[in-house]
């Protein structure tokens, strides 16, 4: 499950980057997991994507076949979303008839497939935003959108290890501390990266080390109130999220050397987890002196996701005291 989830965010993020999430004007939920299957469905769906914002002001003129491309990449993300729900809950419910949940979990599990339906609804929220006048969804709710489903696969990945290895490894207090703080800091990289693609603050100052210039641009506090310059202000957005890489590329080799004396399971995970801060940092640079590409762009997203999953698996080794 945590796996597909990745998949869903790495395609959710290709679907944004082809500027295809706003193809589907309409959402049925259950006759809507098939794509249109004759001509006729096709201009129907069609007719229905030239009275949106959209089509009227960014792809007037646009052919069939090209709504058609990126019709297909919005209808494979809601897919993805539908198969998730049943890949989730058809196992659920034969492990719960089977007496084979183990004890504790079954809240647990029926919490998340709750917030797994309600990531559905959160999604075509999202996408309303996007269909009144401006063609642009709200970068707030794709902010909270894309925050939810990393939550979902934090968790589900937890609940796996969990299941996986019961019994914890030895604690290294410091680690653990220095561990807490990565994550508090990723979580806060991760909602900036959110906000950096909702406002497409990634498309200026395409440079690197220097924004422009200079290493601090102009414009950081060019909104009033200022701290709506945090959430609103793409200039901000993107230095704040440039400087969160590096605090947790900082972090990150603090946590290797403070390892280098633990345990074996503590110090792999440690290395692991450094390897993917230091490719997702890599990736991120690239993307940026290249104008996020589709490819880089998409590669970016599934890092973040990567470097998650890196730091959850050194947390969750940590999760108690002392192996007994």
């Amino acid at each position: 499950m945590a796996f597909i989830i990745f998949v869903m965010v790495v395609v959710g993020g290709a679907t944004r980057l082809t500027e295809s999430g706003l193809s589907m004007v309409n959402w049925n939920p259950v006759t809507g997991a098939l794509p249109p299957m004759s001509e006729a469905e096709w201009m129907d769906e069609f007719n229905d994507y030239k009275a949106s914002p959209e089509y009227r002001l960014k792809n007037a003129g646009m052919s069939l076949e090209d709504f058609k491309g990126i019709f297909y990449w919005e209808w494979g993300h809601r897919l993805l979303g539908r198969l998730i729900g049943v890949f989730f809950f058809v196992p659920f419910v034969w492990f719960w008839a089977k007496g084979r949940i183990p004890s504790g979990y079954k809240p647990r599990l029926v919490v998340l497939f709750v917030l797994g339906g309600l990531q559905g609804l959160l999604g075509w929220y999202m996408v309303k935003s996007g269909l009144v006048d401006e063609p642009a969804v709200s970068h707030y709710r794709l902010t909270a959108h894309l925050s939810l489903a990393l939550f979902l696969f934090a968790a589900i990945l937890w609940t796996a290890l969990s299941l996986l290895n019961p019994r914890p490894s030895r604690t290294d207090s410091g680690v653990k501390r220095l561990t807490h703080i990565a994550m508090l800091v990723l979580v806060l990289q991760l909602v900036m990266g959110a906000l950096v693609a909702g406002l497409k603050a990634g498309h200026i100052f395409n440079t690197w080390p220097l924004m422009g210039e200079t290493f601090v641009p102009d414009g950081l506090l060019g909104l009033e109130p200022a701290w709506r310059n945090f959430f609103d202000n793409a200039v901000t957005v993107q230095f704040d999220h440039r400087i969160g890489a590096y605090v947790l590329t900082g972090l990150m080799f603090v946590i290797l050397i403070a390892a280098r004396k633990s345990v074996y399971q503590i110090k792999a995970a440690a290395y692991l987890f450094g390897l993917s801060v230091l490719l997702q940092m890599v990736l991120g640079i690239i993307m940026l002196l290249n104008y996020v590409p589709v490819s880089w762009g998409t590669a970016h997203q599934g890092g973040g996701v990567l470097v998650l999953a890196a730091l959850i698996n050194l947390m969750h080794i940590q999760r108690r005291g002392e192996a007994k």
